[in-house]
């Protein structure tokens, strides 16, 4: 089910360079612009383009004034410009141009990406032209560095380069000041083909003629200066135009254009038949556990370790929650102990796949199959996570998810129910249409809830979703750069995935050692005064004073709760923003 990380970036650059071009007007172009700075914009060549005969003389001019910075040089006409724009540019994947303009709107020069399918996922900036002369002061700096910030917000990119003739100073200075440097020579000759004479490099003892440098993109890194904070999306363009389109044209008939979508795509994604879309994890949470006839008095076992609306939604149902403890290296239910805790009136048994780690759903479904009792999946953090190559969310009768602002796709708020069940299906859907009776109007005679979602977060859900499985890798980066900072410091665990497990990472978490130095709260204030932002693990629950009926906590739970701490985990944070957390944390502990 999973992809490779190389696949997932291919397709990830494709889909979003392709989306990028679709727009077929300048209002569609326009929401897939660029800002730069409140400066500007860059706005993506598109197919619109073709026709544009205004457009293509000015970038025939430009190409002609500066043709000898390319590597093929002729003397370009409308026509020829028009053909390079549909089959070298719009038709090739890889291969991204967009247009600087002012903040007014007036066309300035452009700049783009190349070459950008390659084993080491690098970008390649390429047609860098300034075309008009007098045209505002720093734009092109500033057009260059949105450029790079957004494709490293958007994208699995791994870094960036350009290639510059050794003979273009004024070039070479320009790349210098915007944090590139040289770090290769490539010989260079030339040679006439069909009138166009074509520079390329030089065969293995041919004497070159001159050199392309190549420049890697190398900023000196700011990272502490300002706080780095837990979390945060990754918004695209596709999420912006689906909202638009949604907010203009998604009521009456269209009202629910992007619902049907979003439910059916996350249905297939999953792997499960059936997705319902709800204001909340926690409100697709109870609607299960109606569905499932959860009754007052009834008991469902969760673990104590887990955020309260997994227990929450146990009592808004009017059961009992019963905690149960947690594994040491998944932070997950502990199927033994759920099986110490079940009773005549266990209804339910709620695992939780904390902070993107699938829990050992073989070990509880072998549980609960041998006492016949249903699982209820709070995959509220594991969008993407699998157990055993099967996604979390299809294990049990129900799975819920969470599109909470924080968490790896994102609707602002918002959820997703999902089942195999059919059944439990239409259970549910009555449910979450206030127990309507579709045959007659406004008939209501079962019990029900409100917890629908609204068809413009839908919207943004479907743009997230297209791309989840590049946040996926993003965020499994994030954990990686963690490792190589922490995995051998002493005193600290990292949340490491364990054989089996696909971990999303949502949180890349540490868990101190009994005998560690620094106390957990006390490491968080530290980090905090130097502008790093961590949370506490969640406590183990089950000491909350608003249960029905008071438990002592769970062991580990309480261990962990008290021990481990969320690290900046936003899936657009920088290697340098990571690497200086990673930094000041082995700075405190060796200093304790």
């Amino acid at each position: 089910m999973t992809t490779s990380k190389s696949d997932t970036y291919l397709q990830a650059v494709s889909a979003s360079f392709g989306f990028l071009k679709a727009a077929k007007n300048m209002l569609e172009a326009y929401l897939r612009a660029i800002p730069v700075a409140e400066k500007g914009f860059l706005l993506p060549v598109c197919e619109m383009h073709l026709a544009d005969d205004r457009l293509l003389e000015l970038l025939t001019q430009w190409r002609n004034t500066n043709v000898a910075v390319y590597p093929t040089q002729f003397v370009a006409t409308v026509e020829s410009t028009r053909a390079w724009m549909k089959n070298r540019l719009l038709a090739v994947g890889d291969r991204m141009l967009f247009l600087v303009l002012t903040s007014s709107g007036q066309l300035t020069g452009h700049i783009g990406f190349n070459g950008c399918f390659n084993d080491e996922q690098h970008f390649e900036i390429d047609n860098v032209v300034r075309g008009v002369a007098d045209g505002p002061k720093g734009l092109m700096a500033l057009a260059m560095d949105a450029i790079i910030q957004w494709a490293r917000k958007q994208l699995p990119v791994d870094g960036f380069f350009l290639r510059v003739m050794d003979d273009n100073p004024h070039a070479i200075a320009f790349y210098e000041k915007n944090s590139f440097t040289h770090t290769r020579k490539i010989p260079l000759v030339d040679e006439v083909r069909g009138g166009t004479r074509v520079w390329h490099e030089a065969a293995p003892g041919q004497a070159p003629v001159k050199h392309f440098l190549r420049m890697d993109y190398a900023p000196g890194s700011h990272a502490g200066e300002k706080l780095i904070l837990t979390a945060g999306p990754s918004i695209s363009a596709r999420e912006a135009a689906y909202a638009f389109d949604a907010a203009q044209n998604g009521w009456n008939s269209s009202w629910s254009k992007y619902l049907t979508t979003f439910e059916k795509r996350f249905a297939e994604y999953v792997g499960v038949k059936y997705a319902m879309a709800t204001s909340s994890c926690t409100g697709a949470l109870q609607i299960a556990l109606m569905a499932l006839d959860i009754c007052p008095g009834d008991e469902v076992i969760v673990p104590d370790l887990t955020w309260v609306a997994t227990a929450n939604a146990v009592r808004y149902a009017g059961a009992i929650p019963v905690f149960a403890d947690v594994e040491l290296d998944t932070w997950n239910l502990d199927a033994a102990s759920v099986e110490r805790l079940i009773t005549p009136r266990t209804k339910a048994i709620m695992p939780v796949h904390m902070y993107g780690h699938p829990a050992r759903m073989d070990r509880v479904k072998q549980v609960a199959e041998k006492h016949g009792i249903p699982v209820v999946e709070d995959a509220a953090p594991a969008i993407g996570a699998e157990w055993n190559g099967q996604r979390c969310g299809s294990f049990g009768k129900f799975g819920a998810f969470s599109f909470q602002g924080a968490k790896l796709m994102v609707t602002g708020e918002g959820g997703m129910l999902v089942t195999d069940d059919d059944a439990l299906y239409e259970r549910a859907l009555k449910i979450w249409d206030q127990g309507r009776n579709p045959s007659k109007a406004f008939w209501i005679d079962a019990d029900g809830v409100k917890f629908k979602m609204a068809n413009v977060q839908a919207a943004i859900g479907l743009g997230q979703l297209e791309r989840v499985d590049e946040l996926i890798e993003m965020k499994r980066r994030v954990f990686s750069w963690y490792q190589e900072g922490l995995e051998r410091v002493p005193g600290i665990t990292l949340n490491q995935e364990v054989d089996g497990a696909r971990s999303i990472y949502w949180m890349s978490s540490i868990r101190l050692d009994e005998g560690c130095e620094v106390a957990r709260d006390d490491l968080i204030k530290l980090l905090k005064a130097r502008n790093v932002d961590t949370r506490p693990v969640f406590p183990a629950i089950s000491q909350y004073p608003i249960w029905p009926r008071q438990q002592e906590p769970q062991p580990t739970a309480l261990r962990v709760g008290r021990q481990a701490i969320n690290l900046p985990s936003g899936v657009c944070l920088a290697r340098d923003e990571v690497m200086y957390v990673t930094r000041v944390i082995r700075e405190l502990l060796a200093s304790a």
